[in-house]
């Protein structure tokens, strides 16, 4: 993945690719953008799209001020769509970033993406896990000795430890360095979005929506993504993180005609 850079609003940004029609790539809750690096790859050796991968705010690069609610981030992606045609606006989410494009889709934010398409958004959650999800939330700013230690611990809070090389490029943009120690680029009160009812949000898009998931994706199922979508389909022999495991597979879902 390319430079990028951070806008007026604090959010870092990257693009590249060629082509009429973008694809924008969004994140899980506790990751960054250089999870899309596969499929940014993909993109760019197909030579049939661009692409705009950015980090929400909270995360990796971006800046670090809430309030982190699911409709600041729709927000934040809206603004850097700006000058982007909605025609040719392709919204591509991986879990929490699923549900972020659910929002954008739903036309509340300025702009009218041409097709929503997620990965393992989790749509069922229990009052326990939503409490775990605050009770992370209300913690302090943890701070590691090591930078190995740090990063151990962001791959595992990103579901990507033992799928992405601890020694890479994408595993060291998941860990900032302090005067404390080294800290997961991520604030922990990001959190703090999970709760509103995601059925709920998905039942706002106003444009063609696919859903899909890893067969092997232990949070997602295939009967309560087609509540919400009656097309959506697996992934088959992928877990959740689908777009690290097989980009072709992910991108031939989405471009499909």
């Amino acid at each position: 993945m390319n430079e990028g850079s951070v806008n007026d609003r604090g959010i870092w940004s990257a693009r590249g690719g060629s082509g009429d029609d973008v694809i924008v790539v969004l994140h899980g809750i506790g990751a960054n953008a250089s999870v899309w690096a596969p499929v940014v790859a993909e993109i760019e050796r197909r030579g049939t799209h661009r692409w705009l991968a950015l980090d929400f705010r909270g995360h990796g690069r971006s800046i670090a001020s809430g309030p982190y609610g699911y409709a600041i981030h729709a927000a934040d992606v809206a603004h850097a769509l700006r000058d982007e045609a909605p025609a040719n606006t392709i919204l591509l989410g991986h879990s929490f970033g699923g549900v972020v494009a659910a929002l954008l889709g739903s036309g509340l934010f300025g702009i009218a993406p041409r097709l929503v398409a997620t990965l393992g958004v989790k749509l069922e959650w229990s009052a326990q896990e939503i409490a775990k999800a605050q009770e992370i939330a209300s913690k302090p700013t943890r701070y590691f000795p090591t930078r190995p230690e740090a990063i151990e611990r962001y791959l595992k809070g990103a579901g990507l430890f033992g799928l992405v090389d601890p020694a890479s490029a994408e595993a060291q943009v998941g860990v900032l360095e302090r005067p404390a120690g080294f800290e997961v680029a991520v604030d922990p009160r990001v959190y703090s979005a999970v709760g509103p009812s995601l059925p709920s949000i998905f039942s706002l898009v106003a444009c063609p929506l696919r859903m899909a998931a890893g067969s092997k994706d232990p949070m997602v199922s295939l009967a309560a993504m087609q509540r919400v979508c009656s097309s959506a389909r697996l992934l088959e022999g992928l877990g959740h993180n689908a777009h690290w495991e097989s980009s072709a597979a992910v991108l031939d879902f989405v471009t499909a005609a």
